[in-house]
């Protein structure tokens, strides 16, 4: 998997060693909650799911390259993780969320177009997608920022997309 750089930031995978740091962003429950996941109960858990999910290809540790500790995580979600999206197989869906002691200094913006450039780059994706929960305003202005365009949305959540036919 690549490792992609930033202004302030480096995406790479994730590491069993950074279990305490993913556990002191994800114990928070807005960051949990705003994502769709419960906050994490210790730092067990934290490293479970970084072998179990975060170790899932195209996941990243978002690093701040200040402190050398990751603040959040970028990837693309695996393939049929989600059943009810309408993504095609040359496309894919980012899924991100960052600590709160990081919301509001575009770190999230920073890292999902870093993932965009090497998604259509590099791994030739033809269409990106977002999907966020109605009250998750944080995360659809972060796709608003990168370039994503209101498709549609369920009852439960909103989807964005962005492909070079809508720019």
């Amino acid at each position: 998997m690549a490792t992609l750089y930033t202004d302030r930031l480096t995406l790479r995978p994730w590491h069993d060693d950074d279990a305490e740091a993913l556990y002191l962003h994800a114990s928070d429950p807005e960051v949990g909650n705003a994502a769709g996941w419960p906050p994490h109960s210790s730092v067990e858990m934290s490293r479970m799911v970084i072998r179990e999910y975060f170790s899932a290809p195209e996941t990243y540790a978002i690093v701040l390259k200040e402190t050398g500790k990751p603040v959040g995580c970028c990837g693309l979600v695996p393939p049929g993780a989600r059943p009810n999206a309408r993504i095609a197989p040359d496309e894919a869906e980012i899924g991100y969320w960052i600590g709160k002691s990081y919301w509001g200094l575009g770190l999230a913006t920073e890292a999902v177009k870093a993932l965009m450039s090497h998604a259509t780059a590099t791994l030739d994706k033809k269409a990106l997608w977002i999907g966020c929960y109605h009250s998750n305003h944080r995360s659809a202005r972060v796709a608003e920022k990168c370039g994503f365009i209101y498709d549609h949305a369920t009852d439960e959540e909103v989807f964005f997309k962005h492909s070079p036919q809508l720019r």
